[in-house]
């Protein structure tokens, strides 16, 4: 069963909120602003399947405010439904030219109202399978590379504002290319899926990101979590792929499949850039490769 899709109605009178409200509470969740820039900041937070938004408010008017969520790099793919008595083509176009994809005239007319909404929260729900389809990985059925770099910009946009800690990671399973070549790719692929098994069981909250990155290496992100809480995990991750206990004959000095891991924790600042920091922990990785894998080197990434 889909959960239930979530809608913001934005609209400096409660009185239409309520009637909006009234009108489409069966068909999603309902979050609401009274104002453009409570609007704005809502819609960063929460992410809405799709907004409502008033033409006519005080301060900041309707158009004003879908222009900034378009610029918004956060908030551009969220639909925007102008709600409106304005009935003159020229204000439909300049709403359209903005970016909204439909109309909704005052006074309501609940059936229609409802199956519009019925009908754009459907086509929100295909368009998200299919990014989930594009953005996860085929063989281990965790996060891709490409997921992980658009989740990697959203969390460090939201460090920034917030100016918390984020914690990055590299991890590469050691020797792989050795055994690929002595069990042959079908069971490469099997310890694979099997090791990203293992980094999601280990990174549970609903904030991490764990991606396969390419080949054998996986990155995750740590959201609001400094360098000692990081370390914690990731030498505990180290533990638990050691004690799956997987044969590696051609892993020297370890026999079983061993990963190592660099990383580095940072407080986002307008000087330094989401590539600085994964160049800094690619580092950090191969460093962990080179002085004997099976590790973790952690290290403050300093600009």
């Amino acid at each position: 069963m889909n959960e239930k899709q979530t809608v913001l109605i934005v609209d400096d009178s409660i009185n239409n909120i309520k009637t909006l409200g009234e009108i489409i509470r069966t068909e999603c969740n309902i979050i609401f602003a009274r104002s453009g820039k409570e609007a704005l900041s809502l819609a960063q937070k929460m992410r809405p399947d799709l907004i409502l938004l008033d033409v006519m408010m005080p301060e900041m008017d309707g158009y004003e405010v879908c222009s900034r969520l378009k610029e918004n790099k956060f908030t551009d793919m969220i639909p925007v439904i102008f709600v409106t008595s304005l009935d003159s083509e020229d204000d439909e176009q300049k709403g359209l030219e903005l970016g909204a994809i439909d109309y909704i005239a005052k006074p309501f007319h609940p059936s229609i109202v409802k199956m519009r909404i019925r009908n754009h929260l459907e086509l929100v729900r295909y368009r998200n399978q299919l990014k989930h389809l594009s953005t996860t990985d085929g063989l281990t059925g965790i996060a891709n590379r490409r997921r992980f770099d658009d989740q990697l910009y959203i969390e460090w946009g939201r460090a920034l504002r917030e100016h918390d800690p984020l914690s990055l990671i590299f991890l590469d399973i050691d020797n792989f290319k050795k055994y690929n070549d002595y069990y042959g790719h079908l069971q490469g692929d099997e310890c694979l899926r099997t090791i990203a098994q293992t980094i999601e069981q280990c990174y549970k909250r609903e904030t991490d990101i764990v991606a396969r990155y390419g080949g054998e290496e996986f990155a995750i992100v740590l959201p609001n979590t400094d360098l000692e809480g990081a370390k914690s995990c990731a030498d505990k991750l180290v533990d638990t792929i050691r004690a799956l206990a997987l044969p590696h004959p051609e892993n020297k000095d370890y026999g079983i499949i061993t990963i190592s891991i660099g990383l580095s924790s940072v407080v986002p600042n307008p000087n330094i850039t989401p590539e600085q920091v994964l160049n800094f922990v690619d580092g950090c990785m191969y460093e962990a490769k080179e002085t004997g894998r099976n590790k973790c080197i952690a290290r403050a990434f300093k600009a």
